[in-house]
């Protein structure tokens, strides 16, 4: 059995476990669009252009956001096993692919609330189903905001009036979504997979089938598959909405948000919060800008949680560390 790679003077072990943990983030419809080069003295964060979306996803916007939520992961565990992780932006003379290099600033010991975060990467759920009609205190609703500032990222939760209006942005990008052939055939083809498939969205976590009745429209990623609802099990009325925003709107704006999308999530499940994502209304050019225009016109939204209090949900298959490393 050929041994693991090393990197930042880590053991074979080390290093497959960091890169283990980058490889749990969140990613849209579970492609897990990111490949690593190890070196002595770096370790290299890659897009991987073979797992692109382009019907749903064809500025590479949401593959940039899930590279930097792998980005965060790998800082936090190079932090528990030791090393101070220093992130640097790719070098010109480096691969295009190439999003962020991280190298070590020496030994480091982790901080308990850097630990808790570390400690929620496996137990980090996107969790579709509906939730409890019950409120978010107020003091796990600040912790959620804290955590994107500190990725320097920002995170409106939406109010109760502004809820109508987002609420009509999502349908109507439910709907052109549902127009486009192509969008269709790639959400099709990645969800309501076998379980035994290491990437995708299984059935088993899709979550249930939307119904008439459902105020948020959510995807069916069960593939028609999914059993008919519990009578009483509906999504909840006024749930915890919030868009994650960064303040500019380049690539690597699109990386920083992916980190601070990644510390909000694992902040929430840290807390006991479930979180899960609604994709719509950044993905459609159209309702992107209208909801930009919604919070004031200088953020611009990456990605809308839904938190809330909800039923174990399954993990989502992963590739093994090896499949991502690059020669």
């Amino acid at each position: 059995m050929t041994s693991f790679p090393t990197a930042l003077g880590l053991s074979a072990e080390q290093t497959e476990h960091v890169i283990r943990c980058a490889g749990l983030a969140p990613s849209l419809h579970n492609r897990q669009p990111w490949r690593f080069r190890l070196a002595d003295h770096v370790i290299e964060v890659h897009a991987d252009p073979q797992r692109r979306l382009p019907a749903t996803d064809p500025d590479d916007r949401e593959l940039r956001l899930a590279c930097g939520a792998a980005l965060l992961n790998l800082r936090l565990a190079l932090e528990h096993v030791g090393v101070r992780p220093i992130v640097d932006p790719p070098s010109q003379m480096g691969a295009p692919t190439v999003l962020a290099e991280v190298r070590s600033g020496g030994k480091t010991t982790q901080p308990p609330g850097e630990r808790a975060l570390y400690e929620a990467i496996p137990r980090r759920r996107n969790n579709r189903r509906p939730y409890e009609e019950r409120q978010v205190p107020s003091a796990d609703r600040h912790a959620l905001g804290s955590a994107a500032q500190w990725e320097q990222g920002w995170l409106h939760l939406l109010t109760r009036g502004e809820l109508d209006q987002f609420s009509e942005l999502v349908h109507r990008a439910h709907r052109l979504q549902l127009a486009d052939e192509r969008f269709r055939v790639e959400l099709e083809r990645w969800t309501g997979r076998p379980r035994e498939v290491h990437e995708g969205v299984p059935a088993a976590a899709a979550g249930p089938q939307p119904e008439p009745q459902d105020l948020w429209v959510v995807r069916d990623f069960s593939g028609g598959t999914a059993p008919q609802r519990v009578a009483g099990k509906d999504f909840e009325r006024e749930p915890l909405l919030a868009v994650l925003c960064s303040y500019h709107d380049s690539r690597a704006d699109d990386v920083r948000a992916g980190q601070a999308l990644q510390r909000v999530l694992l902040t929430a499940c840290s807390r006991g919060l479930q979180s899960s994502l609604l994709s719509q209304v950044p993905e459609v050019p159209q309702t992107r800008e209208d909801l930009r225009r919604m919070l004031g016109g200088s953020l611009q939204p990456q990605a809308v949680l839904r938190f809330g209090y909800g039923s174990p949900t399954p993990r989502t298959p992963r590739r093994e560390p090896a499949d991502l490393l690059l020669q």
